[in-house]
């Protein structure tokens, strides 16, 4: 057996992460909501399309990764001045990989700031989870005065149209708003091994494969409670309630397109009812 020098052997294989970055501000302007700062690391972009007249500004995050596996980072923040209104939405459904041992989590980290007489909208398409993926979110709203934020966010467990399914994984996904320095609303899904277990426990997932959050935090957000219980309909994968300046959309649907579709209605009831904007998403999540 031929010994090899240890300075002669070839080093381990690292594998590549990427650690991307992105920060968009906008700000009030005479004539209305102007881009003012952007920030953009590799593999994050943003893109600017064209929007309707009376729409709010739009960037669009993408990310050049393809997808994204254990160790990867993404750190996004959108800052909205006083006065100002703007929309971060994503160019497409995310896409988490398979995790190799001793990899560690995806970890995407969204912060949102909001100024008084503002209005954001977050609009993140649904996060596809593949079986022994592990995925750390967290989404940080700070809001001032009378702000408002109408956020999305979802997650879906394997791809029912391919037979696939999360059955071992990692999954913890945080959301912290404040209002004036208060915190309003904090919440977290936490699932940790055996997932297919977890799911089927009582008051688990039973047969869904994807669940989802709208959240309106808004002054008036109560009085919209009725407006977008109308828009869901009969749905039965799809709730709304309201406490303390929020109104909560939970969705917990069998699959990824009957949970987009309460998204749909929810959050364009809402952007409707209190801003007058079109009750539609923007184009992206409908190409």
């Amino acid at each position: 057996m031929l010994l090899v020098e240890p300075e002669l052997q070839a080093p381990a294989p690292a594998h590549q992460r990427v650690n991307g970055a992105a920060s968009v501000e906008f700000g009030a302007r005479e004539d209305g909501s102007r881009l003012v700062d952007l920030y953009q690391r590799a593999p994050c972009r943003i893109l600017f399309p064209d929007v309707d007249d009376g729409e709010p500004p739009q960037a669009v995050l993408l990310t050049t990764s393809g997808g994204l596996t254990g160790g990867d980072r993404l750190q996004v923040e959108l800052r909205v001045g006083a006065h100002a209104q703007a929309t971060l939405t994503t160019q497409a459904a995310e896409k988490i990989y398979r995790a190799v041992p001793g990899g560690g989590d995806v970890d995407i980290a969204t912060h949102v700031t909001v100024g008084a007489g503002g209005y954001a909208e977050w609009l993140a398409q649904e996060t596809i989870l593949f079986d022994h993926a592990r995925l750390r979110r967290h989404f940080v709203a700070d809001l001032e005065g009378d702000a408002c934020l109408l956020a999305t966010e979802s997650v879906v467990l394997g791809r029912s149209a391919m037979d696939e399914s999360l059955r071992t994984g990692f999954v913890h996904d945080a959301w912290r708003i404040r209002r004036d320095g208060r915190l309003v609303f904090a919440d977290a899904l936490h699932l940790d091994g055996d997932i297919a277990v977890l799911r089927d426990l009582p008051f688990g997932f039973g047969a869904a494969r994807a669940c989802g959050t709208v959240l309106l935090a808004a002054p008036a957000a109560a009085a919209l409670l009725a407006r977008v219980r109308a828009a869901l309909g009969d749905s039965n994968v799809a709730h709304a309630t309201t406490s303390e300046g929020l109104l909560i959309v939970r969705v917990l649907a069998p699959s990824a397109a009957a949970l987009r579709d309460a998204v749909l209605a929810a959050a364009g009831a809402l952007r409707h009812a209190l801003r007058g904007l079109a009750p539609r998403l923007p184009q992206v999540w409908h190409c």
